[in-house]
């Protein structure tokens, strides 16, 4: 190709674009394609002035290209003249000559969906919300109307880049105003106004909008994700939209809800309701591989073996049918569940030969925790530990991953004092990593080294002031151990400030209140943290506090929960032995 020809072509193509405006060349829409100019178009004028203005960007001077090539757009009104015209300035890191040829070539082309969605784009790159409406408007009117609520529902992730997110709440709210009134958007509208609220953390509004979103249409998933999120988020209100979208909308189609809430419930240690829902979607649609898995790593959790292996074999049978990345990542964590069961029957050999099925190199990290533990198991905790050692680290994060996987393996061994010592060669090898020195200094206590704990806790505060987790372990250390009691509460109550929807904040905010005498208030904070987040460490403390006060009935209903919960909790077999209890 000779000179003139390869200069002419150029517009057409796509440059590399090292510009400050992020996904700002959305594909053409299918059935819409681009064309290049008519042959006839081509006359030897324009052929000139693209020629010189691809010389002139080519030649250090992409103001004067951009002019030209711009100029040729207007009066060709031509798509691809003025996508490269917006390419150059972008790469001229010129935001503002790039609006200026997205806004001419929406106005010239309005029929154009490209012109609307690299002016939205670099409108957000600018940081300019407040102006996006009208492309915005544009792009959801073109959307066919079948595909709309899933465009609606992309609108918080478009903004989710934007500094300043509060900003764009009023612009999406008159957007999506007039979906507001249609039945068939309007679950998906108040879910996305919802989502911009909790983008920016008003959980109220937020959950008014699923609610609004909710009533529009129960059997909409999109309100009932939202509020899963607002639970995440501590607002148990939303829990009861996610009840009823469950009991209105066909079992066929809950899989979407059904699955992420049994997650959450299992993050809550509510159980009994993960099983619940696991149960109930393995029956409704069993042909869902995921929710088998998840049902059986609850049942190993509850040392149900039999029922663990059956549900393995069958959720193994339905990924193997699948044959995608995801199933095969998948079977790497039925295949250590499966070792971890025969492990727990002390098949050691036969732990071993699931282990020895792990083929991905990503999780063999994993397969030689499990190893270590076999080992450990065994008597060989020297060989464990040299194990993790001399595993090749592949990628930097595997140096850290097996200094952690060591000390867990200590910890769960109850070699306390050897575990604070590795989590401080991690600590030592990565001292940007907040959550080592707080590992340490929880292991420090542990082994009894009470003055370290509180060294590392004060030298954590001084390094990161916003890590709620070294105020609250520091103050609850004071508290249970009844000392400096007025401290314990300030340092408690900076990590309310910092983290106010913790359910395990609370519970050390209420066992201060107890130490510091104040019993009707420690009540009134226990059984919240207790009704957010039922735990076996919560139990105890709040069975402690209503044995305390007399109400000895509803203590030992409080410690049988907890049992269930985790009958291996430490502090709960603690206060059962100190009061001499067997609920």
């Amino acid at each position: 190709m000779g000179l003139m020809s390869a200069a002419c072509a150029s517009w057409a193509q796509t440059p590399p674009q090292p510009s400050p405006v992020p996904a700002v060349a959305p594909t053409v829409l299918p059935g819409e394609p681009a064309q290049p100019p008519a042959a006839s178009a081509l006359n030897a004028p324009l052929f000139y002035q693209l020629l010189v203005g691809e010389l002139n960007v080519v030649g250090g001077d992409p103001g004067s290209g951009y002019s030209l090539i711009l100029d040729a757009a207007r009066k060709q009104r031509d798509t691809l003249l003025y996508r490269r015209a917006v390419e150059v300035a972008l790469q001229a890191r010129s935001g503002e000559a790039a609006l200026a040829a997205a806004r001419a070539w929406a106005q010239d082309l309005p029929q154009d969906i490209n012109a609307h969605r690299f002016t939205l784009q670099i409108l957000l790159a600018l940081n300019r919300p407040e102006e996006t409406g009208p492309a915005l408007r544009v792009l959801l009117d073109r959307t066919p109307a079948a595909e709309r609520n899933e465009t609606i529902q992309a609108i918080p992730q478009t903004f989710a880049r934007l500094p300043d997110k509060s900003r764009s709440v009023a612009v999406v709210r008159e957007l999506l105003a007039p979906y507001l009134k249609q039945r068939e958007h309007a679950a998906a509208a108040w879910t996305t106004i919802g989502r911009m609220e909790l983008a920016v953390d008003r959980l109220p509004l937020a959950y008014a909008a699923a609610r609004e979103g909710h009533a529009e249409d129960p059997a909409s998933p999109y309100p009932t994700l939202l509020a899963l999120e607002l639970m995440e988020r501590g607002q148990s209100d939303a829990e009861a939209l996610v009840r009823h979208h469950l009991q209105v909308a066909p079992p066929a189609k809950t899989a979407a809800v059904a699955l992420p809430y049994a997650r959450l419930l299992l993050d809550l240690q509510r159980n009994t309701d993960a099983r619940q829902q696991l149960n109930a979607l393995t029956r409704s649609q069993p042909e869902l591989p995921e929710p088998w898995l998840l049902l059986a790593s609850l049942q190993v959790q509850e040392n149900a073996l039999g029922a663990a292996t059956q549900s393995l074999q069958t959720y193994m049978g339905l990924a193997r049918q699948a044959g995608d990345e995801r199933a095969a990542r998948g079977l790497t964590q039925a295949y250590l569940l499966m070792a971890q069961i025969a492990e727990k029957q002390n098949d050691f050999a036969g732990a071993t030969a699931w282990l020895d099925r792990i083929e991905n190199a990503d999780d063999i990290m994993a397969a030689q925790m499990r190893r270590a533990s076999l080992l450990a198991r065994q008597g060989q905790v020297a060989q464990a530990r040299a194990l993790l050692r001399n595993q090749p680290e592949r990628r930097p994060a595997d140096a850290r991953l097996k200094l952690v996987a060591e000390a867990q393996l200590l910890r769960d061994l109850k070699s306390y004092k050897e575990a604070y010592e590795v989590y401080g060669e991690a600590a030592q090898r990565f001292p940007e990593e907040a959550d080592l020195k707080y590992d340490q200094a929880m292991m420090a206590e542990k082994a009894g080294l009470l003055n370290d704990m509180e060294r590392l806790l004060r030298e954590l505060i001084a390094l990161r002031p916003d890590y709620h987790h070294a105020y609250n372990a520091l103050g609850y250390a004071l508290a249970d151990r009844n000392v400096r009691l007025t401290e314990a509460k300030q340092l408690i109550e900076k990590a309310v400030e910092l983290a106010p929807n913790d359910a395990y904040i609370q519970d050390s905010l209420g066992w201060v209140e107890f130490r510091l005498g104040n019993t009707a208030r420690a009540l009134q904070v226990l059984q919240a943290a207790y009704g957010k987040r039922p735990d076996a460490e919560i139990a105890a403390h709040l069975g402690e506090v209503l044995w305390v006060a007399g109400r000895r009935d509803e203590a030992l209903k409080i410690w049988r929960e907890g049992l269930l919960l985790a009958s291996d909790n430490e502090t709960l077999q603690e206060v059962l032995k100190r009061f001499k209890v067997q609920p």
